[in-house]
């Protein structure tokens, strides 16, 4: 196996984890919390989100934008054969739908959050429209580092199918 299709794997792998995490919030974590009292919802949200700056998920998370980005750019640049099509759309579907949808959705939302009091009643009453819709925009994160995980794999078979 050459050092290539190990990365492209190890990309693979990275981009799930994310997913994962993500998925854990779109499938039963977020469900909990609004089923919760919205004090506490909102205020475990709120702690989360402090917390999650000093995670390793932080380093995935954002440590696959530039890797992603770059990738794509030396797909774009360097390669001519198919193995292009799936590098270039791990890239985009990271660096877009991850990153983008994270920056232009669910970060704003959160800086709203934490601008209010933990648990207070100006949080509480955010809480459902929060929850609603960091959860719709959640959902596409986590099918974008899914769709880019895949297409990380499917490069590497490709890779590994040439050597």
């Amino acid at each position: 196996m050459t050092l290539a299709v190990i990365a492209l794997l190890a990309l693979s792998q990275a981009a799930g984890l994310v997913a994962g995490i993500f998925l854990t919030f779109s499938d039963f974590a977020m469900r909990s919390f609004l089923k919760s009292a919205p004090a506490a919802g909102s205020e475990v949200m709120q702690v989360l989100n402090r917390e999650v700056f000093r995670s390793f998920f932080m380093v995935l998370l954002l440590g696959l934008v530039p890797v992603s980005a770059a990738v794509s750019i030396y797909a774009l640049v360097a390669l001519r054969d198919m193995i292009l099509v799936p590098l270039v759309l791990a890239g985009l579907f990271y660096v877009i739908g991850v990153f983008g949808v994270t920056a232009a959705g669910n970060v704003p939302m959160n800086q709203k959050l934490a601008a209010m009091p933990d648990a207070s009643a100006e949080a509480q009453a955010y809480w459902p429209d929060y929850a609603r819709g960091w959860t719709r925009w959640n959902h596409v994160r986590t099918a974008a580092a899914l769709v880019a995980s895949l297409c990380y794999a499917i490069a590497a078979v490709m890779l590994a199918g040439t050597a």
